[in-house]
Parts: C-alpha cells; structure tokens; sequence
C-alpha cells in the first residue's frame, strides 16, 4: 500500500542515468566521489541489481551524509525490499519487513530534515511509514506537512500538453493519498483511544475445527446457521494438500450449537462451494461456486430451494447477474426479491463493488452499483442486509480504518439512500482483516470469523454484542404454520408482508408444503398487513403492530394461520379494512386488502360473495346497523368500481347482533368490529 506512491521519484532517477555523468555539479553534493559512486548506483539500478546499487549509494552517503538524492533513492530500495519481505512472509509486519521500513525512515527524515521542501514526496512516504507503524502522531504530522507543502509549491510547467496531464494527474493522486492517510490516521488514533465494548465468544468446538470456518449466515429465528469450511481434501495434509470449500449447517437446541454437518448433495458437491447466505425462512440458498460448466465468469452465484427436507439442484442465476468477472459474496433482503453481491464487473468504483438485483416478472433485473457513498476505489466485500432491511453491513479497505479490511455499517433513508458508513470501532476492527459479519434479528448478537489465541486452530466464528451506536432496527420474528381448517393438513402457501404506512411490500415468503412452516422476520416500530393466501382457499388477512419497540428483546411470536376452502357459507374477516372512528369512509390503508379481494375474485371468476359489516355493542343499536351497512357498502362500491361485476356482489349490515369475542374488553370490542366476506 504505501509502495504505490513510491516509485515517481526512483524511476525518474533511474532514467536520469542515461544522461550522466555530466551532471553532478547539479547534485546537492559538491563531493566528486559521492556523485560518482550515486553516478555507479544509479547504473547498477537501471540494470536491475538494487543489492549491488545499495551498497554504492550507502558508500556515496559516507562520503557525505548530506547528499540527499542518495537517501531518496536508498529509502525508495528498502521500501521496495519491505514490500519484497512483506510478500515472502505473508506478513506486513514482519521483522525484516519493519527493519527496511526503519531504514528508509532513517534516509527520508535525513531529506526532510535537510531541506523541508526538496521533494514533498518525502513528507508523504513519512506519512505512509508512519501508518503502517502505527504512530499515529508521526503520521498526522507528515501528511499535514505534505499537504502544507504541496498548496505551496508551484510545479514546473513541462515542456507538453502530455506531460502536463501526466504531472496534473500525479499531483492528484499523491494528494488525495496524503488526504486519505490524514484521515485514516485520526480515525485510528480516536479510535484508540475510546475503544467500543467487544468481549467475543467462541462458538465451541461443534461449530468450529483446527480448520477454517467463516461466512456465517443465519435464518431469522436465529436457529440454524449455516457457514462456510475448508478442509484438506484428504486425510493427510502436506504443504501441497489441495483444500475443499463446502458448506455445513449447526442447529441451536436448548441454547446449545449442535455438532455442524455438511450440507447433503446437490448442495454440496466435489467442487468449492461457499459465501453462502440463506433466506430468514431458511427455504433458500444462494452461494458461490467457481469454475463450473456451466458458469459465466470465474465465480458465479447460483441458488437452492429446500423442498421438504431436500434441496433442489442449484441453479445459476443467469447472465444477467454473473457477468465474465467475479460475483460472489450474495445476501438476500427480507422482501424476498432483493439480492445484494459483490462484484469487479465493469462499471465500479475500483476493486471489488457491492451490486443489487430485483427478481422482477420471473428474472433478475440488471445489477445497479450501490454508489460511490457505500463503494471506494479499494475493495468492499461481504455484505450483509440486516432483516430490518435498512442496515447493510460490510467490510471495506478503501474507507478509513484500523487496516487491511474492516467492517463497517450503513444505514439507508426513506428515500433509498445509504449514509455515509461507520467503521464499527477498535477493537471489533484491527490491523488485521476483518470480514464476513452478520448480525441477528433482535439486533443485539453479531457473529463473525477471527483467528484468535484460544481458538481452534485457523479461522473461528466468534459471537458477541454488538455496541449500541451500530445496531440495526429490531426485527420481530413471526413463526407458524399454515393449515386448512377443515383438515388440519399443511398448505403451501404464499405469505406477503405489507407496510400499512406506505403500502410497499416489505416481505414475501411462504410456507412449505411438507409441514406448513413459515418464518417471516419484520421490522419493528410499524404496522403491518399479514396475506396469506393459496390456490382454492380464501386469503387469510391479519394486522400486525409492532409501533412501540420495548427497550429489551423481542420474543419470536407464534402465529399459526387457519386458510378456509372456498365453498359456499364460509367466512373471512376483512382485518386491515379501516374506517374513521364513527364513519364509513375508507382508509387509504385499506386498499392493500381490498385489492386483494379484487386479486380473489378475478382468480375465482364463479365466486359471489356478501360483504358484511359488523360493530360493538357501544352506542345505539340502530345506529350501529345503519353505520355497519354503510361500511359494507363502502367496501363494495370499491369493489364495483375495481370492475368486479355488481351481481356478484352484496352488503348486509348485522350491527351489533353478531359477536365473536367480548364486548366487555377494548380488544374483544376491536374484533367486532370487522367487515367480513362471506362464500355465498
């Protein structure tokens, strides 16, 4: 990282060896000596032997130490031997590493020391070498100093329109460097300095190996997670060893993590498979596969659906989503139609970018880049919507941070725009990479992959609480079944979540067939339309309020959700019809269900119905049966108007002459107050 920045001022040197020897009267040394030996190293530079030409220019700096081209070059050497070592060690602080570092400090400080302003470029490589050290101070020093000195130079004017746009476009990306690193260096030193609260937990041994495990995604109960393993495809294990990616599932059961298992054929396969996510029901997969037949680029995303206790094949998504480059990295959004990747498609913002998709009339829409706000020039990775379907967690390198990749947070507005993203703090951050997290439905419990002292062996998961400044909405988990009234048999169902404030859906899923279940994750703090609806049965409709989140926990409610047959003399309540209090004009949040009667009728085109209005015993009799009338025809001039032939139609007002619950509570009198669908 700090070598890109570097090589400005030793390639224009090395090239300036072709005009030697007759300019060293223009060197800051009037030592002959020196200059002929900076003259030798520059010639052994040029040919590509760096060790022999260190030597020369450490020989030219004893004969004068105030020769400052010679320290400019031999600290640009030693950054390129530090990034050399960082490399063959795979460790960017390793002690070879820190010691070629040390030295090209030693060679800068001299220049800068000498001359504040010889080259500039120094005070930046000051500020970069401070950063990877770690003193903070040092950095905020020279990077400011840099950019003091860079508001004040004035560049020469070079001789071309080129070489001006070359030089232009240098001088900015030099500053913007010294900007970045101004900026990155205050945030770790704050951050330092008021670390957030993190104590993580291993996940215990039945999750995790002395291999890796990593990329963890959980459904909206928080009952089965789901992660990503690498494991030696054989027994034994030598440097050569070839490695499998697959992925494997662990239940919670009486608050304990049962022992993980690899997910069955044709999940799972002889091939990588993982970064995985699954749906908050847990019906649907996708994950990253590389290489297959029949994918588009070097990693594509294909997709699952668990069908009973089976998973189907996977399926790639197609060429709309996975393009000739690399996607991976899928999170799927509560509203069941929303995919989030990462992707180094044409079109981003650097490296890797995070995209979204649609599944829009049976495809993928086109993938649209989440924006420079959320994307850098450097790489985002591992994205994470939260069930709220506001927050997005990710991990990034380009926006300020501790170093290598660090987890952030965004959160989008009404309006669809992210905000600027948080890093999540020292020390859930570190000089380390961090990626790969995910956090629960109730908001609370993030869980992510570390190597750690007291860990397994490689990579762990690890679960924790996550600080207050960067949870998401709560999310309330609905759970049940869906069954026929009459039998008592499972349906298969559709399950579609509607926000009563704006009418948008903000969930869709459905129920298995095999047993009926469901899981349907909301967020709190609003009011909500529950349809559920199947072939031959009558919609069910419920309202749902969370608009007062209590300062603990949500519990997962239990819904179980009986669907009538649609035969003469069955009966539905119209749940999310409303009327002002005492009137029978309709309310806007009334048309999501009344349109779903529509969506009914037009489906059952042999179908007639009554509709019914009902009221509480408060007030006057004969009041309440003139009032439950005009709500009952309220409800059907709507549907007349939506082009529902009239003789299939009729309103009844019953009054207060038909309860179903208490009219001693206000929530018995709320249920009898109802407008109903009767099969006629």
């Amino acid at each position: 990282m700090i070598r890109n920045a570097l090589s400005t001022t030793l390639l224009a040197l090395a090239l300036l060896a072709g005009a030697l020897p007759s300019l060293a009267q223009e060197y800051t040394t009037a030592n002959k000596k020196a200059a002929k030996l900076y003259e030798s190293a520059m010639s052994l530079l040029y040919e590509g032997n760096n060790a022999a030409a260190m030597s020369k220019l450490q020989q030219a700096l004893n004969e004068d130490d105030n020769f400052l081209e010679a320290h400019l070059v031999l600290s640009d050497l030693c950054l390129d031997a530090a990034d050399f070592q960082a490399k063959q060690s795979d460790d960017p602080n390793a002690l070879a590493v820190r010691q070629y570092r040390d030295e090209a400090r030693l060679h800068l400080s001299a220049v800068v020391q000498r001359q504040a302003d010889f080259d500039i470029g120094a005070w930046l490589r000051l500020g970069s070498i401070a950063l990877a050290d770690a003193r903070y101070d040092d950095a905020i020093s020279a990077f400011g100093r840099y950019l003091e000195l860079a508001d004040l130079k004035a560049s020469p004017k070079p001789a071309d329109g080129k070489a001006q746009k070359r030089a232009d476009a240098r001088a900015a990306q030099e500053r913007a460097q010294a900007q970045n690193g101004l900026a990155t260096s205050l945030f770790r030193k704050n951050a330092i300095a008021h670390p957030v609260q993190f104590d993580p937990k291993n996940m215990g041994s039945n999750v995790n190996t002395a291999n890796d495990e990593y990329l963890p995604s959980l459904t909206a109960d928080g009952k089965t997670l789901v992660f990503t393993r690498r494991f030696p495809r054989t027994h034994t294990t030598t440097a050569s060893t070839k490695m499998e990616e697959d992925l494997f599932v662990s239940t919670l059961n009486d608050s304990q993590w049962q022992q993980a298992q690899r997910l069955p054929e044709p999940l799972n396969s002889p091939d990588n498979e993982g970064a995985q996510c699954i749906s908050q029901d847990g019906r649907i997969m996708f994950f990253t596969a590389c290489n297959r037949p029949d994918g588009g680029g070097r990693c594509d995303v294909y997709m699952c659906i668990r069908q009973g206790e089976k998973w189907s094949k996977p399926r790639n998504l197609g060429p709309i989503v996975n393009s000739g480059a690399w996607e991976s990295n899928p999170s799927f959004s509560i509203d069941g139609k929303t995919l989030y990747f990462v992707s180094d498609r044409k079109g981003g913002f650097g490296g890797m970018d995070i995209w979204k998709t649609t599944f829009e009339h049976g495809q993928w829409t086109e993938p649209v880049n989440l924006g420079s706000t959320i994307n850098t020039p450097g790489n985002e990775m591992s994205p994470f919507i939260h069930y709220d379907d506001h927050t997005l967690y990710f991990a990034s390198d380009g926006h300020p941070g501790m170093g290598g990749m660090d987890l952030f947070v965004s959160h989008r507005d009404d309006d669809g725009l992210w905000n600027t993203p948080q890093n999540l703090g020292y020390p859930i951050n570190t000089h380390a990479d961090e990626s790969g997290l995910i956090v629960s439905a109730d908001a609370r419990t993030a869980i992510f992959a570390s190597q750690r002292q007291g860990g397994f062996g490689g990579l762990d998961l690890y679960s924790f609480d996550l600080p207050s400044v960067a949870r998401p909405m709560v999310a309330v988990c609905m759970f049940g079944q869906v069954l026929d009234a009459k039998s008592g048999q499972p349906v298969a169902a559709e399950i579609k979540v509607i926000d009563l404030k704006n009418g948008q859906t903000v969930a869709n899923t459905s129920s298995d067939k095999l047993h009926g279940r469901y899981i349907v994750s909301l967020p709190a703090g609003k009011s909500y339309a529950l349809h559920i609806s199947a072939k031959d049965y009558l919609f069910f409709s419920q309202n749902e309020s969370w608009e007062t989140a209590p300062t603990g926990t949500w519990a997962p409610r239990e819904v179980n959700i009986a669907l009538h047959p649609i035969v003469p003399g069955e009966r539905i309540a119209l749940r999310n019809v409303f009327f002002e209090t005492g009137r029978w004009q309709l309310l806007p949040a009334s048309q999501v269900e009344l349109d779903k009667v529509v969506e009914l009728l037009r489906t059952n085109p042999q179908m007639r119905i009554e509709l019914g209005g009902h009221t509480d015993n408060v007030g006057n009799a004969e009041s309440n049966q003139k009032l439950s009338e005009q709500r009952a025809k309220a409800v059907y001039d709507y549907l007349q108007k939506a082009g529902i032939d009239p003789n299939r139609l009729s309103y009844k007002g019953y009054g207060e002459s038909q309860p179903i619950d208490s009219n001693d509570t206000e929530s018995g009198r709320a249920a009898n107050r109802r407008t109903e669908l009767k099969v006629m």
